[in-house]
């Protein structure tokens, strides 16, 4: 044999053996796994991915499809719909096999929306103690991590469905698992519930890209990042490649870099003291006009008894790049003012006491510093750091970074992208939303904001007017001495106003809030009453699902006449005198007095003595508008509303951020 043949054949041998390891595996979404519970009475969707070209095959019970991977090597498939049931197994095979098992077909609602939607069982003082339940109930739980992107992700993060068990469902969200428990309780379907929320979110970032644009304040933000179609693992790709370049010619160019400051050693008298957190450093004389970098120096101890393995260091935003050294040893970097920094250091590179944590902070234009409250950081941002002034530049000619540069609390579109795109293939029955605390301040703008989300998620996930149910805000911060503005009341105003939209409902909590705390811990009726909301929106069925809705006013001389809709069997009071609070009348100098009401003839009577020409009524128009007594016979509070159009507090405010870049 020749030295060329014998060359070929060893190369054909060599690829014959490598030929499958090349070949991609049949890989599903995280979204699928075992315990999973599908959408019942819907077509059965299965997606993922494989090699190009690779047929992928899929059996659940007796039915079987057969599809080939496209070029892009994503496959989709259907399988008939299917009634309540289970447990299945499936099997999707091709170069390997998956094998699921414990499947159930449910009903499965998506559960967004901030922190009252992610608050956890073990956080309330509920207990489940239907020890049957726990065994038997067929309710599974997948919590979604949040993760954010500018562009849409096909995949998310998870650790997997999971069964009921007192450990399980410690950690869950509490307000989604009274709502499923209530409807496994009334249907006796599976119920599979997704926990995708985070606390502190607005509803933007919740919003896709393309539903975004259609805002004025948040197209000149979105319009960049379609246009450049780029990830945030496609920005740090880019950046990683040039980033040697320009540390040496523009970010590194500093006599801060040069001589080392962030070395413990380094001699600090000419250094001055700041209040570093919350504090941009133009209000500082010297720093005023500055732009680019200054240094920032403390030093820290551990806490007592501290045995973590690591130490986490969360200096929250900063404006514009930063990089940080502990004891002289680099932690961390990261840019853009949006970012969070969180920083974790192996505690074994610690001392007990004197830690030196240093931070260099470059500015690009703008405002510079650690820009938010300490309350979003570390106890390490508190008190008093010493700076020194660094290299300026020229912010107009300074070659920019573009890098990931949001925050999940607010920049629009992130969440969606990251955290509600790559489950919009997944079919449900309907989606429950707890959120709006963060945007009471742009109520007015809320009004056209909610009712956007809504129908950008039923555009996305493609199934129709699919229900969507939602908790008005519950009463917040201390009672109302006298009458006024209230941006928490006109949040629930535009809540209330999106019940315009087909199939929504809407939960009232107005009455089990807590004043000192934005959590209120009772979520059980919260779930109750969204499960209420459920059965007549998403079921049909023929209950009384709200408390007592304004319908009309009649005024008579110095008395307003109100009737009602969804008084169920009958309006009631619960104060044992029959008082009704938390009424107000204003004249027409639109000034507001308490009022007093009572049920009269099956409708509310309201007269102010104060107010002899009333010509408008509210209704617990503030952010707490103290203990309230209108109710209808199945228990429900009366929803707040207002009769007049006066001009809002919150009328005109509108998002506003920075760039992306």
């Amino acid at each position: 044999m020749s030295i060329r043949t014998c060359r070929f054949t060893i190369l054909f041998l060599v690829l014959l053996v490598a030929a499958p390891l090349c070949r991609a595996e049949v890989r599903l979404p995280k979204i699928f796994g075992n315990n999973m519970v599908l959408q019942r009475d819907l077509p059965l969707h299965f997606w993922g991915w494989a090699s190009p070209g690779e047929e992928v095959k899929v059996m659940m019970g007796v039915k079987t499809v057969s599809v080939k991977s496209n070029a892009q090597g994503k496959w989709s498939c259907v399988l008939p719909a299917t009634p309540a049931g289970g447990p299945y197994e499936a099997v999707i095979s091709g170069t390997n096999r998956i094998e699921l098992k414990n499947i159930l077909i449910g009903d499965v609602w998506i559960c967004g929306g901030q922190s009252n939607m992610q608050w956890r069982l073990d956080q309330t003082p509920y207990e489940e103690k239907d020890s049957v339940l726990l065994k038997r109930g067929n309710i599974r739980l997948f919590t979604v991590p949040f993760e954010m992107d500018y562009q849409p992700r096909e995949d998310v993060k998870g650790n997997g469905w999971q069964t009921l068990s007192p450990q399980t469902i410690r950690e869950f969200s509490a307000v989604a698992y009274h709502f499923g428990k209530y409807l496994y309780e009334q249907l006796d379907v599976p119920v599979g519930l997704v926990s995708d929320n985070l606390g502190a979110t607005a509803a933007e970032a919740w919003m896709s890209n393309e539903a975004l644009l259609q805002f004025p304040e948040f197209a000149s933000l979105i319009q960049p990042v379609v246009k450049h179609g780029k990830s945030f693992e496609a920005l740090t790709a880019d950046f990683e490649k040039n980033k040697a370049v320009w540390f040496k010619k523009y970010y590194y160019k500093s006599a801060g870099v040069k001589g080392e400051w962030f070395k413990p050693e380094t001699n600090v008298a000419d250094w001055k003291p700041i209040n570093a957190s919350g504090n941009t450093w133009e209000n500082e004389p010297d720093l005023k006009d500055h732009d680019g970098e200054v240094w920032f120096r403390t030093t820290f101890d551990l806490p007592e008894n501290y045995h973590d393995e690591n130490f986490n260091i969360a200096l929250s935003q900063i404006d514009d790049y930063d990089m940080a050294w502990v004891n002289g040893v680099k932690i961390g970097e990261t840019y853009g003012k949006h970012n969070h920094r969180n920083y974790s250091v192996p505690t074994r590179t610690l001392k007990p006491k004197g830690n030196v944590l240093v931070v260099r902070v470059f500015d690009i234009g703008g405002i510079g510093g650690f820009t938010t409250s300490p309350f979003w950081g570390s106890k390490i941002m508190l008190g008093t750091w010493l700076y020194k002034k660094g290299e300026a530049i020229d912010a107009a000619k300074f070659p920019k970074v573009e890098m990931p540069n949001a925050t999940p609390f607010s920049s629009p579109g992130v969440l969606y992208n990251g955290s509600i795109a790559p489950l919009t293939a997944f079919p449900i029955k309907g989606a429950i939303w707890y959120q709006g605390e963060t945007n009471v301040d742009r109520a007015y703008e809320y009004r056209e904001l909610f009712p956007a989300l809504i129908r950008d998620w039923r555009k996305h996930w493609n199934q129709g007017d699919f229900p969507f149910l939602f908790v008005q805000l519950a009463n917040y911060m201390d009672e109302a001495k006298e009458p006024g503005e209230s941006h928490w009341a006109e949040l629930r105003e535009a809540q209330a106003l999106t019940l315009s939209l087909p199939n929504t409902g809407m939960a009232c909590a107005i009455d089990i809030g807590e004043a000192q705390d934005i959590h209120p811990r009772n979520k059980l009726d919260v779930g109750k009453r969204l499960g209420l909301a459920a059965m007549k929106v998403a079921y049909g069925k023929s209950v009384v699902a709200s408390g007592p809705t304004f319908k009309t006013l009649h005024v008579e001389g110095e008395h307003l006449i109100l009737s009602y809709d969804n008084i169920g069997s009958g309006l009631l009071s619960k104060d044992k005198y029959g008082y009704l609070r938390g009424f107000q009348v204003a004249g027409a100098d639109k000034k507001f007095y308490w009022a007093q009401a009572r049920i009269v003839d099956g409708k509310v009577e309201v007269v102010c003595d104060k107010v002899k020409q009333p010509i408008a009524v509210r209704y617990a128009w503030d952010n707490n508008p103290g203990p309230l007594d209108l109710y209808n016979a199945e228990g429900l509070p009366a929803l707040p509303f207002r009769t007049d159009t006066f001009k809002g507090s919150t009328e005109g405010q509108v998002f506003v951020e920075g760039p992306r870049f």
